[in-house]
């Protein structure tokens, strides 16, 4: 008998998150993981009884990788400079998004364990909007921020710029520049 490739949880959630961005929810298989890892798909069923699972598991170590970061906000000088960090972190980790979207034909309680890990992708969206009070916060108190905005309204603008399509193939760091700009000054002049 042929003895096993090995593979990390990293190999495993790397070729996860390619299959999601290329393909979709629909179109993943354990076939197609066991492949592209070269191991038999049994050798992934010991670890998972299904995609559903695997693809929660998958999307709670992303969130967790995610959440780490922006516990580093308050550790920026500033609003500004929390500012900036908060949006290259959004554009460091935009296919987040991307894949989150592409999941969304998953059933939210396909199992006991995808259930399980939605709760904890739901709890991280509650605890990032905690995280984020503070640094509102701290753009009023330094006169920064427009008091009559609400702060829903902020973040929703904020996370929402990974949307943007950048039709016009703008390099990303000007991308990213311009999107700044326009977050924090509009787009007239005056």
């Amino acid at each position: 008998m042929a003895r096993e490739r090995k593979f990390t949880t990293e190999q495993l959630f790397e070729e996860v998150r390619d299959q999601l961005l290329t393909h979709g929810y629909e179109s993943l298989t354990f076939g197609t993981l066991a492949e592209k890892l070269e191991v038999s798909r049994g050798t992934l069923y010991k670890y998972y009884e299904n995609k559903e699972d695997l693809i929660s598991d998958y999307m709670t170590y992303e969130v967790d990788k995610v959440l780490d970061q922006f516990r580093q906000i308050p550790e920026q000088d500033g609003f500004a400079a929390q500012f900036d960090y908060l949006i290259d972190v959004i554009f460091q980790h935009s296919m987040i998004h991307q894949i989150m979207s592409r999941v969304h034909q998953m059933p939210r309680e396909a199992t006991p364990k995808a259930t399980e890990n939605q709760q904890k992708i739901d709890e991280f969206h509650r605890s990032l909007y905690q995280m984020l009070h503070g640094f509102l916060q701290l753009g009023r108190q330094e006169r920064l921020l427009n008091t009559n905005l609400p702060d829903g309204l902020i973040l929703g603008m904020i996370f929402q710029t990974i949307n943007i399509p950048n039709h016009f193939g703008i390099p990303h760091e000007d991308w990213i520049r311009s999107i700044k700009e326009m977050l924090c000054h509009g787009m007239l002049t005056k």
